[in-house]
Parts: C-alpha cells; structure tokens; sequence
C-alpha cells in the first residue's frame, strides 16, 4: 500500500495513511528548461487555492520554456482518474493565464456543453469572490454555448460547444479541451487546432480519463506521448496517471489493489477517501478500470467480458451445408452498415457463430442488393430462418419473403431474451467463434442497455460504432440455443 507521508508501498498500512503517488506513471521526458509553472503555483496559493503535489508537478515540466519564451509543450496532456482535480487544475491554468500571463483569448471546450459551463460557473463564482481578481473584470456574458469572460485590457476566456468551437474564433492564446476521449472524429479537434496557426504563442490542454479504442484523438495523442517519451523528437507534453495495463482491481485475496489505485489517483487521502473508492468497486469492470483506474479498455460499458469472449475462440470450421442453419441480419440505425451472421449446433449444448457478409455505404445501404447478396447463402445451406429486427432490417426482410426465404422478426422482448442467451452462451462458452477480427472488434464494442424490468439489449447507438455483426451474432443465438426435445431439465 501507498503511505501518504513517505510515498513508499508498504504492507498492512492503515486505510486513514492511503496516499496517492504524486509523479504520473507514464510523462514526457523531463529538462532542464526554466519554467513559469512556479507563478501558477503562487497565484493558485494567493487566491486560496493552494495545489496538491501532483498538480505542482504538472505546472512546472507542463510550463517549461524555450529561450525564445515559447512554450517547449505547445501541446499538453493531463490524463488522471475523475475527481482527482483535473478540472481544479485547468480553472487555475485560465485564471492564471487571464491574471498573470496576460493571455488575449483563452478558449474552452469539452464533449458536453455542461461540462465546460460548469468550469466557467466555477471560475465565475471564484472572482466574484476575490475582491482584487473581481476588479478587473470588465464583462461577463451568459449566452448558452458562448460564454465569454472579459477582463480589462482585452483579456478573454470564451466557453464553446464542441460543435462549433472554433466559429468566430481566431488566434486563441490557449485551448482547453475537457473529455477528450470522447471525441470520436477529427472535425472537433482540427477546427479548434488549427485556429491557433496565426497565434504568437499557443498552448493546447487536453484533460481526460482513460477511453476505449474508439477514442480516436486521445489514442492518437497518447501514441505520440508514449513515443516521445522513449526518444522521439516530438514536444507534446504527457502527464497520466494510470494503473497498469494488467493491474487487477482486486487481487487474489480478495483485497483491493490499492497499488494500482494509488497510481490513478494522486488525489487519494487527500481530496478522495480510500472507503470512497471501496464503494464502486463492484460497478461494471470496464467503468472501473476507465474512471478509477484510468485504463483502457475495448468498449465503456461494454456487454461482452474481452477476456471471456477470447476463450471462446476456435480454429475456423466450414458451415455444413446439410445441417440447420439460422441467420442473423442487422443494418445500423444510419443505414450504412449491415451484417449477416450464420450460427449451427455441434456437440452437446456448442453452437458455432461466423460473420459471412457485411455491407458499408458511405450514404445509405441498399435493400435490394442486401437481399440479392443474402440469396446464394440462402440456398447453398440448410436454413431455418433470417432473424432480423423490423427496426433495422426490415426492407430487406420484406424482400426476401418473395424468395421463399423464411424470416423472423426479433423485436422487443425476443430481442432482449436473444441478448441474453448470447450472453450466457458467451459466459459458458458453448458459443464458438472462428477469431475473425471484425466480428472480435464489434462484439467487444456492443454497449449494454437496460431493457425492462431487469433485462438488456444491445444498444446500436449507446454502442457509438456500428455493432450490426454483434447484434446479428445475438439474434442467431436464440435459434442455437433452443432446446432439441420440449423437456430440457429433468429432476429426479
């Protein structure tokens, strides 16, 4: 365990001494560059907000600069678990660029617009309440998604949706972008970047906790990171605390791993207690892991455990056309993406699963060259049924009864009962699976939605990606997994 005077792991500590460790795990490389980390730290402690040791450290390697007095990380990236004091950090930065750097336009953005008016809410609430920081304050402006602080002299902080950050800006000083990982395309980030081309000596903050492999910005920034700092020449700036990849969450004995969360939590016996961290747990692995531990994972409330789903991987095995056969079609809620899956049963209680077809369009999926594609599969096996949903697939489905092709609509309660045999099928691994790398990365991507009293679905849009292989593979379960004689639990 981690002693919060000493920094050191020692065993049997007592949870009221559990520390945090205050250096980031994984960091750019560190230099000798004078910085100006050490008067964010003074104003911080001026106004009454003195920082912890973490976030001293971060102020000082992520405020290095060069001898041109350019910053030496005009990117910088701060990645911890939530609570911790990520958005602490960043309403210091604006106010200390505001107040002492003099910066003319700061500008703010996060994923949800409620995150980002919750920093100028709390920034606005500190001045007010600072008799010296309240007298430069020239105007404040309250319009949903542009909210604009202004202090004398021209200073600005601007707050601005994600969708449309940089209209109507030009050359902002620094950017400040919170939950990053939830930027799934490069529109966002390019248009809030690239306003700064023109700007005499820009700093862009990023803030988030660990994502999933559909957190496409913050992957690419933290590759870059993790580059650098094994001796690339590149200057971003990196300060995450996280756990260990592999790091458990709770270790044989049934203990917390309070290593682990010590490495994800500078804050812990300071701002976070070590019971607050016992309470959840026991909350679904892949939110812990992300928002306790900072790891990442395939999928944020995924439905599928990785590691299960891996075990039940096999070597391919050709359908056999003379046995039954059910299909299991899905197209994705924007009509671009269309999956078919084909399930038979082997020994005892197995069933085995292949993706045959899938189908993109950058526009909209054609129903017609669907059913035309689904037909030779129809007639070269034994088949039983297309399983569709009447939500999703259904014009496909309506083509196909012409054909002879017999189908079933899943919707509703089937649905949800198909989602839960797939799961349990998984859970036992009597579900069997060729590897095939895209059905892997769209099961592991299928997001868990409650459905009813106590039952779930695959949720196609909560999923973020396109999932039509997965739900397709559920659909096809509830067929393979039908008892074959009316009696299927004997007693006595």
């Amino acid at each position: 365990m981690i002693n919060l005077k000493t920094g050191e792991i020692e065993p049997n500590q007592p949870l009221s001494e559990l520390g945090g460790v205050p250096t980031p795990r994984i960091h750019s490389k560190l230099n000798d560059l004078p910085s100006k980390g050490q008067e964010l730290i003074d104003f911080a402690a001026e106004i009454g907000m003195p920082m912890m040791e973490w976030q001293k450290f971060v102020s000082i390697h992520g405020h290095k600069i060069k001898p041109d007095g350019r910053w030496h990380h005009s990117e910088a990236g701060l990645l911890l678990s939530r609570q911790n004091g990520k958005s602490t950090f960043m309403m210091l930065r604006i106010l200390c660029g505001m107040y002492v750097w003099g910066e003319g336009l700061q500008l703010s953005s996060a994923h949800r617009l409620t995150t980002s008016l919750e920093t100028f809410r709390q920034i606005v609430t500190l001045i007010e309440g600072n008799d010296r920081l309240a007298a430069e304050v020239k105007k404040i402006r309250w319009q949903h998604g542009a909210e604009e602080m202004e202090l004398t002299g021209g200073r600005r902080f601007v707050v601005k949706a994600s969708n449309n950050a940089s209209r109507g800006i030009s050359k902002p000083e620094t950017i400040h972008l919170d939950e990053l990982r939830e930027y799934k395309d490069e529109d966002a980030w390019s248009s809030m970047r690239y306003t700064m081309m023109a700007a005499k000596n820009p700093q862009v903050w990023i803030y988030s906790n660990a994502g999933d492999q559909h957190s496409i910005i913050l992957n690419k920034l933290r590759e870059r990171a993790i580059a650098a700092s094994s001796g690339t020449a590149d200057t971003i700036g990196w300060f995450e605390w996280s756990a260990e990849p592999d790091a458990p969450i709770t270790l044989p004995s049934g203990e917390i791993n309070w290593q682990a969360f010590a490495q994800a939590n500078p804050s812990l016996g300071i701002t976070i207690h070590p019971d607050n961290l016992r309470a959840v747990i026991n909350d679904p692995p892949d939110i812990v892991r992300t928002e306790v531990l900072c790891q990442w994972v395939d999928t944020i409330n995924s439905a599928i455990d990785a590691q299960k789903w891996g075990l039940c991987a096999i070597d391919p095995i050709p359908l056999d056309p003379e046995k039954p056969t059910w299909f299991g079609l899905d197209c994705s809620p924007d009509r671009k993406f269309a999956a078919l899956v084909a399930a038979q049963k082997l020994s005892g209680e197995r069933f085995y699963i292949t993706l045959l077809h899938t189908w993109s369009n950058d526009y909209s999926l054609n129903d017609l060259a669907i059913a035309n594609d689904l037909a030779p599969y129809a007639r070269k096996y034994n088949l039983q049924t297309v399983a569709y949903s009447k939500r999703t697939a259904g014009a496909v489905a309506s083509r196909l009864v012409p054909a002879g092709i017999p189908i079933t609509d899943m919707d509703g309660a089937l649905y949800a009962e198909a989602c839960d045999r797939w799961l349990g099928a998984i859970n036992s691994h009597r579900l069997q699976h060729g590897n095939q790398e895209e059905l892997n990365q769209q099961t592991l991507s299928a997001a868990k939605l409650p459905f009813g009293d106590g039952a779930w679905i695959i949720g196609r849009r909560a999923s973020r990606v396109a999932v039509t292989a997965a739900v397709a593979s559920s659909l096809v379960s509830y067929f393979a997994t039908q008892p074959e004689t009316e009696i299927d639990i004997q007693v006595g």
